[in-house]
């Protein structure tokens, strides 16, 4: 490369002087040496050997690993490397696809159509950087693996155990990240904690590569050191006992992170330091911190980034260019204002059901300079008496996406009352397609409108099943999953909000507005301004008569990232401060 660059800067050096210009010799160059310099520092960094990071939990699950992964991973990434993430999540269910959201919260969806554990939302909102199958992997897809090697014959007769099958499964999937795509970091998250039966595999695989990468393999333990309110004293024993813990597996961490509400004296960490065989350095705290995306500057503050790299062989240099981020956490800071948005929905009592619209939300309102509070209302408890007093004081609505029967009449009673007020309102997945079936009710004067999800036998099925899926049975195959193309029609809202004619969302849901209904819709107000280019399958609709009214078939939610937030939800959030300046005037 260093070569080809010197023989073009050889090359238009001649051109200049053929042409007689002296000022055009010293701009070339000035710019190709400059340029040569850059290309040079870049292809030094990017020699490292692939680092492999594992990040582990002791004491109590929910402590943040997925928040530590991600910081460590934006650090890393603002130092000019490539980094991902992924998460090994030790249930046996293939993925969280069929999963309950009281089970498991939300569900979250890659860009190649898997379904994964909602922490690679974490993973994309922090790194900006989008996710794949690769980058979650549960007991039961490693199972099912080793299961269809062994019925194949790969392993040759041989008997098929935990060790070295099973680990050498979840080892390939560990190597596999980091060659095929190439990074220098691949940091892996062990879903549950430390003393879990569930989670011995993979801590044996982890284990083995520690020896196996040598230099090349960090270990980060995330614990907790619990504040004990009637001794106003903070322990360290169970941290002690949960590096003990992973010390008996045979593995030694090399960071201890010390998730806590309090701030920890040195003198505590050099203790643990101590108790743990971790080096003083390597020690630092992960206080309560009043927003998520603050906790990236404060692990740098404690220079988490520099003692991974070092770990890892690494001599870092320099600062990490976190001007972008910084700049995000100061209009976070500065917000006054607050923005309300109601979000309608059957599972607003589960603290991560909605998750990316939650983060989503906050991203456009902060990138509007305003806070944002959002009202839970339980789809279930709507009722043509109580809407207005539910509803009564927001400045938007989003219609939450979800599955089945329940909750869904006062979805209906929720859009009539939105439509009728000309509330800003936005429709998401099932949202956007209860409100194609109010609109069929109280527009078209259809009243038996339906899905045949809720209702088979409709006799109008404005929501229908996609006729291709009609003969799959299979519940982890049913649907349209991943990111699809969407052509949006010239002059709606939904373009001017993207900006573009041509777009790429992600997709989670079996059932479709049915096209043979959509010249009623059209001609009665409800356009259909988004379609599949290559299936003609409706995406977007909205009615541009009202001040904000789209529904839209994909989810915008799981592709809006701190650096990147979803265009529609901007759109969508301005549209809501509008709205309530006009209340206030």
């Amino acid at each position: 490369v260093k070569e080809q660059i010197l023989y073009h800067i050889q090359a238009l050096i001649f051109l200049a002087k053929v042409l007689n210009s002296s000022h055009f010799i010293d701009v070339t160059c000035t710019f190709f040496c400059n340029f040569a310099t850059c290309l040079i520092n870049y292809t030094n960094i990017f020699s490292v050997e692939t680092k492999y990071i594992f990040v582990t939990g002791g004491v109590v699950s929910s402590l943040g690993k997925g928040i530590i992964s991600s910081s460590l991973a934006c650090l890393l990434k603002a130092r000019g490397y490539r980094a991902t993430i992924q998460k090994f999540d030790p249930y046996i269910n293939i993925d969280p696809g069929t999963l309950n959201p009281y089970e498991h919260g939300e569900c979250y969806v890659t860009v190649d159509g898997h379904e994964a554990d909602l922490d690679l939302g974490h993973y994309e909102r922090f790194t900006n950087v989008p996710t794949t199958r690769a980058n979650n992997v549960t007991t039961g897809r490693i199972y099912q693996s080793v299961i269809e090697k062994e019925r194949r014959g790969d392993y040759l007769g041989k008997t098929v155990q935990i060790i070295p099958h099973i680990t050498d499964e979840i080892k390939r999937n560990v190597m596999a990240l980091g060659k095929t795509g190439n990074f220098d970091f691949v940091i892996t998250e062990i879903g549950g904690v430390v003393g879990d039966i569930e989670s011995l595999p993979f801590l044996e695989a982890v284990r083995q590569l520690r020896w196996e990468l040598e230099d090349d393999c960090v270990c980060v333990h995330l614990t907790y050191v619990p504040y004990i309110q009637a001794a106003k004293e903070l322990k360290t024993k169970p941290t002690q006992h949960s590096v003990k813990q992973l010390q008996q597996l045979g593995i030694q961490p090399d960071v201890l992170v010390l998730r806590t509400e309090h701030d920890i004296p040195s003198t505590m960490k050099k203790k643990i330091a101590q108790f743990c065989n971790v080096s003083p350095d390597a020690v630092v705290q992960s206080a309560d911190a009043p927003s998520i995306y603050k906790v990236p500057v404060l692990m740098h503050r404690q220079h988490l980034d520099e003692i991974v790299m070092r770990k890892a062989g690494i001599e870092p240099s320099g600062e990490p260019d976190m001007s972008a981020w910084n700049e995000f956490l100061a209009r976070m800071d500065s917000a006054t204002d607050t923005v309300t948005i109601g979000l309608v929905g059957k599972y607003v009592e589960l603290q991560d059901a909605y998750k990316s619209i939650d983060e989503s939300l906050f991203q456009a309102a902060t990138y509007c300079g305003k806070k944002v509070s959002i009202r839970y209302i339980h789809s279930e408890k709507i009722t043509p008496g109580n809407v207005a007093s539910l509803l009564e004081g927001i400045d938007g609505a989003v219609i939450a996406p979800g599955f089945g029967q329940r909750g869904i009449e006062g979805k209906f009673v929720a859009l009539e009352w939105c439509r009728t007020h000309d509330l800003p309102t936005f429709g998401i997945c099932l949202g956007m397609q209860c409100m194609v079936i109010e609109f069929a009710r109280n527009v078209l004067g259809l009243k038996d409108a339906n899905s045949t999800e809720m209702a088979p036998n409709t006799p109008h099925n404005v929501i229908d099943l996609m006729e291709e899926q009609k003969s799959i049975h299979n519940m982890g195959g049913t649907m349209r999953l991943g990111a699809y193309g969407c052509t949006l029609r010239q002059g709606s809202r939904v373009a001017s909000a993207y900006g573009s004619l041509d777009i790429s969302e992600r997709h989670r849901h079996r059932f479709e507005f049915n096209s043979d209904y959509r010249t009623r819709f059209e001609e009665a107000g409800m356009q259909c301004v988004g379609e599949n280019p290559d299936t003609g399958l409706v995406e977007v609709v909205e009615i541009p008569q009202l001040r904000w009214y789209i529904g839209t078939q994909y989810h915008p939610e799981y592709s809006s990232t701190v650096l990147s937030p979803s265009p529609l939800f901007l759109d969508f959030m301005k549209s809501a401060i509008a709205y309530k300046d006009e209340k206030i005037k």
